[in-house]
This record gives C-alpha cells, structure tokens and sequence, in this order.
C-alpha cells in the first residue's frame, strides 16, 4: 500500500511539472523582434540608409540646398508652420528624398543644423521634429561647409550671398572665405 501511494505521489508530481511547463512556453510571447540582435539589425540597417541618403544628398548637392534654404527676414527656414520646425522633410529636394526613403517606410526623424559659433561654441536650429526617438532610435550626421559666396536657396532669396545677409549662423571668419561649417544630424526611429 505504501508503495503505491509513493507512485501516485510521483505520477501527480510529474503531471504538475510538465503542466507548468506547457503553461510557461504557452504564456510567453515570442516576437521577431524578441532577440537584441534583431533590433540591432534593424537599427543598423537604418543607420546606413541615412548615411548614404546623406551622402547622396551632399554630392547631388541637396544638402547644400536644405541648409540654405533659409528665409532671412523670418528668420527661419522657409515655410515652416507656426511650431518652428517641419513636421516631415522640408519642401525642396533633400526634403523629397528623406520622405520616400524614411517617411513611406513608417520610420519617424528629425533633424538638427549644428554650426561653429565664432566664440568656439555650437549653434544648432532644429529643421524637422517628428516627435520624441525611441529608445532605438540612431543617427547620422554630414559635414559641409557653407562660403561667403554661397546663395540662399528660399524662394525670393535665390542669389542673395551669405556674406550681406542674416542667417542662422554667423561668419566664423572674416578674414576667410570659408562662412562656417555646418552638421547635420538625422536621428531616425521606427514609428
């Protein structure tokens, strides 16, 4: 009789065990995106679309366009609404190409113009601002530099030099052709 009782006692023992295995691995969700390196992926993935849509932009000269698309009497990059900034790319080509290759892929950026201040500080204006990144959110950047003899791309402004005009950032230099040297920092995030 004792015997049995210890055989019972095991068999429930084991059914008890296996039950809150099955529960366990049943209760789990288990997601592509569950493994770090899946994120990293992805997040490298990003990184190097936005450098190379950078440096795409900076050799079409897309990027020189952006940063001079600058309205002086506003005081402001063109058109952008009542907050400040754009909500999405900015209304010329390198705007164009940031929301066909980030926006229709459901990923969210933003974007910041860092400069050289002539007091050996950086300046930054905000272009875009999509929101708050994610923790997974990475970024680019691209260095360019502006001239004295470089023109305003805005709309009323065409032609117009940097060397007689208001602009975000101020002359580093007055001495040198170089106006300043300016970043930009595209940090992106899944929506």
């Amino acid at each position: 009789m004792r015997g049995q009782a210890h055989t019972v006692e095991a068999f429930v023992a084991a059914v008890l065990i296996v039950g809150g295995l099955v529960f366990a691995t049943q209760a789990t969700a288990v997601t592509p995106l569950s493994a770090s390196t899946s994120n990293q992926h992805i997040e490298n993935q990003q990184e190097a679309t936005v450098e190379g849509l950078l440096a795409t932009a900076e050799r079409e000269g897309m990027l020189q366009e952006a940063v001079l698309f600058w309205d002086p009497d506003e005081e402001e990059f063109q058109g952008v609404p009542d907050q400040g900034t754009y909500a999405a790319g900015p209304p010329n080509d390198f705007g164009e190409a940031l929301n066909k290759t980030l926006l229709e892929r459901q990923i969210a950026f933003n974007i910041d113009v860092h400069y050289a201040e002539p007091d050996g500080g950086v300046g930054t204006e905000s272009m875009v601002r999509m929101g708050e990144p994610s923790d997974n959110a990475v970024a680019a950047t691209r260095a360019l530099g502006v001239y004295d003899s470089s023109e305003l791309t805005s709309d009323g402004y065409e032609g117009e030099q940097l060397d007689g005009t208001e602009f975000y950032a101020d002359d580093i230099d007055d001495n040198s052709e170089l106006y300043t040297v300016i970043e930009v920092e595209v940090v992106v995030w899944r929506k």
